[in-house]
């Protein structure tokens, strides 16, 4: 009888492709609903680019700074798969290479 149900579970083999692009449930992730982070980082940065210079369009560009690096870090750390934490690092470097840029400014 323990023969019999030893044979009947099958463990499938995680591939590569499982790795990189599924989830703990086996759905294929790539994109999914922007989080929190990522809309008031996007509405920060459109209007910093609609505001005049100065103080306020400075705020807008932290603010907008701020909660993409809070978006690229949860991925990182925290993404559902490869592909998801690669997008974090990958978001992670594009802001910390702005960010020196706009230091340099």
């Amino acid at each position: 009888m323990s023969s019999q149900s030893n044979q009947s579970l099958e463990v499938k083999e995680v591939t590569l492709f499982d790795r990189i692009f599924r989830d703990s449930e086996g759905n294929i992730v790539v994109a999914q609903p922007p989080n929190l982070p990522v809309l008031v980082g996007v509405a920060a940065a459109i209007l910093q680019s609609l505001l005049p210079s100065g103080q306020l369009q400075r705020a807008a560009e932290l603010f907008a700074f701020g909660a993409l690096f809070t978006w690229a870090w949860q991925e990182l750390f925290d993404g559902v798969n490869y592909f998801r934490r690669a997008l974090g690092l990958i978001g992670l470097a594009a802001l910390m290479t702005l960010g020196l840029n706009s230091l340099s400014m």
